[in-house]
């Protein structure tokens, strides 16, 4: 089978299911990102262990993957973790560090590498969730069309910048980092966002979700959210540098692994959710 022939198969099975999962909410879209989460953070240690770090991976999968379920307790009003709970977890994995690895196994490093993961990860996915039940989403509707403006975002900045550096592009923009990417292709797919957030918002998000923002503040927040996941992606392929790894894994046919797929919702998921929050009002 060839490439494009996987990828296309599992783009049948991911997107209806992603849709589902956002269009339903609670436990199902909870679920969904505890196990993507999970997934990316052992990814996410397994290259941190081809850099000579030791992170205690079992601890930061679980980790990872209980962000997303104690946001989905927080938001249907069964529990809220506090602070105590988060502190209490860092001190576990300390005293593991310590246990297993005694003071010359660096357990400092251990923690923020384990610590680290488990955020970067389930912590950064979890704001999928908060945009699900964002203050101005009053149903599945206008919710569902929240998480999916970073998302369209996101594939347009990358389509962009893969379709225009290819064409354009001779300066690269970090060739040490990346040696693909050029400012041609960054720019462009910049500009993709810029245009797709315009028209997202006035034939979307205004339509049926009855919010909206002024068309400059939409402009802006396409860009913002267009760098975002282009520093995304340059963070994911520095630490696969680093690692002196091509791909997170092999996990998904013909694209790599989950967190090659995830690295740039990593960064415009947070940030799109901050920016909605300070830039959308109710439609008229």
């Amino acid at each position: 089978m060839s490439e494009f022939a996987k990828r296309i198969g599992f783009a049948a099975v991911a997107i209806p299911l992603v849709v589902w999962a956002v269009w339903a909410g609670g436990a199902a879209l909870a679920v969904l990102l505890a196990a993507a989460a999970a997934i990316a953070a052992w990814e996410f240690y397994k290259m941190a262990i081809g850099t000579g770090s030791v992170p205690l991976w079992g601890h930061g999968v679980v980790f990872a993957a209980l962000i997303p379920l104690f946001v989905h307790a927080r938001f249907q009003g069964w529990w809220a973790p506090s602070i105590d709970i988060v502190m209490l977890l860092v001190l576990e994995i300390l005293a593991v560090a310590l246990w297993v690895r005694g003071s010359a196994g660096k357990p400092l490093e251990v923690v923020g590498t384990t610590l680290l993961g488990a955020l970067y990860t389930g912590g950064m996915l979890s704001f999928a969730y908060t945009l699900r039940y964002h203050r101005f989403a009053l149903d599945a509707l206008s919710g569902t069309l929240l998480v999916a403006l970073p998302l369209l975002l996101t594939w347009g900045t990358d389509t962009g910048a893969m379709l225009f550096g290819k064409a354009f592009g001779k300066r690269k923009l970090m060739p040490t980092v990346s040696p693909k990417k050029t400012v041609v292709g960054a720019v462009a797919g910049a500009a993709v966002a810029v245009v797709l957030s315009a028209l997202y918002v006035r034939f979307a998000l205004a339509p049926y979700a009855r919010l909206t923002m002024p068309l400059a503040a939409s402009l802006a927040f396409g860009f913002l959210v267009s760098a975002a996941g282009q520093v995304g992606d340059l963070v994911e392929s520095m630490l696969k540098r680093q690692a002196g790894i091509k791909d997170s894994s092999a996990l998904i046919p013909g694209h790599g692994g989950a967190l090659d797929r995830v690295d740039s919702l990593l960064f415009t998921l947070p940030v799109a959710y901050v920016l909605l929050d300070l830039l959308l009002v109710p439609a008229a």
